[in-house]
Parts: structure tokens; C-alpha cells; sequence
């Protein structure tokens, strides 16, 4: 398999983490959304989304990271991300999509750009537009955490929610937003990047890291 993804990419960020705790091998392919390489035509013919990760995998090349991972966890059983419970794996995938669905959507990197130019907001505004719906998910993220009585973990072992929630912390932090009230969601997150394959999905730890 080789994974074409940004270090920074928060969806590129959640397939690593999926791949890493599912312990399959994979190479990576740097895609610099910096210099607009996604949007190549050598990349857009692949990927005719324009955007990353994408996984070159069993012969096809795959986009939009959830459907991705959900595609790995059916292809590779073993080290399942999802729960054997029926009504576990639907908690897994609603608090999981609340952050895929919700959040990524207003706070795509493209998203961020066009609020600049060409609307002209500036920086200062565009940090305040990521703090305002950071708030919208995860206030009640937290309410549903504290509902479920959560610890290190939303459940046994980290799967779906762990690998989603934690670049979209990354984030958070990035843009100065204050967790203090979201005592639950960043225990779960410092349980995971005290484990090995959330360190190597790290970004600081990929190959294109600046």
C-alpha cells in the first residue's frame, strides 16, 4: 500500500493513525499542499477530488479518508477498529462522523484559504471562525464522553473515534483553541500519543515534516 498525503492534512493525520493501530505496512508519498500539488493534473486524474490522503491499494487508488478506513477495517479484520457490539460501534462511528462530518468541513485548509481571499478576512478572523466551530463539536463531544463514563479510551482499546479525534486536537492546539473544559477528551488523546503507532503517525514524525 502507499499512502499520498501532507503531514499537517488532519485526514491524512487520521489514516496513518488507522493504519498504525490496525499494524498494516505501508509507504508514503508526500503530496505538498503547500505548493498546491493535489491539485496537479497527474494527481487530479488519480484522485479526480483534487485533495489527500489517497491510498493506492489492492490496485485502485482510494480516496476520502473515512471511506478508506472503513475499507481497511472489512479488508484487514484482524485488529479491528470497531467494537464487536453492535450498539459500541455505533457510539464509535457517531462521535467519530460528529468530527469527520461537522468539524472538517468549515475547517478544511481550502475552506481557510477562500475566508482570505477571496472574502479578504484576515488571519485574526479566520482563527476566530476555527475557534467558533472547534466549540460547536466539541463542547458536547465532551458531554457524551462524561455521559459514557469514558477513560482512557472511548471504549477497550483506541479504534475509529481515537484515530479521528486526535489530529483534530492537533489542531485545536495549532489554532490556540483552550481544551481546559474538555477534561475527558484529552485524556483519551494523551493515552494515545503515549502509544508507539500514534507516535510514528504523528506528524513531527513524517518524512515531509517542516
Amino acid at each position: 500500500m502507499k499512502l499520498y498525503g501532507y503531514w499537517r492534512s488532519s485526514t491524512s493525520y487520521r489514516l496513518r493513525c488507522a493504519l498504525e493501530v490496525k499494524g498494516l505496512a505501508y509507504e508514503q508519498s508526500p503530496v505538498s499542499l503547500v505548493e498546491g500539488r493535489q491539485k496537479a493534473p497527474d494527481f487530479t486524474t488519480r484522485n479526480p477530488f483534487g485533495g489527500v490522503p489517497m491510498l493506492e491499494a489492492d490496485g485502485r487508488d482510494r480516496a476520502q479518508s473515512m471511506a478508506i478506513i472503513e475499507w481497511l477495517d472489512e479488508r484487514y479484520p484482524e485488529r479491528p477498529l470497531l467494537p464487536a457490539d453492535l450498539e459500541k460501534r455505533y457510539t464509535a462511528r457517531e462521535l467519530a462522523y460528529a468530527i469527520a462530518t461537522e468539524l472538517h468541513a468549515p475547517l478544511n485548509l481550502k475552506v481557510l484559504k477562500y475566508l482570505k481571499d477571496p472574502l479578504g478576512h484576515d488571519q485574526g478572523q479566520v482563527d476566530a471562525w476555527y475557534r467558533h466551530w472547534l466549540g460547536t463539536v466539541l463542547a458536547p463531544l465532551e458531554t457524551m464522553l462524561e455521559r459514557l463514563g469514558t477513560g482512557d479510551f472511548l471504549f477497550d482499546a483506541p479504534g475509529l473515534f481515537e484515530c479521528v479525534l486526535v489530529p483534530q486536537l492537533y489542531n485545536a492546539r495549532r489554532f490556540d483553541y483552550d481544551l481546559s473544559a474538555s477534561p475527558r477528551t484529552t485524556r483519551i488523546e494523551a493515552a494515545c500519543l503515549a502509544l508507539p503507532e500514534f507516535q510514528r503517525a504523528h506528524p513531527d514524525a513524517q518524512p515531509d515534516a517542516t
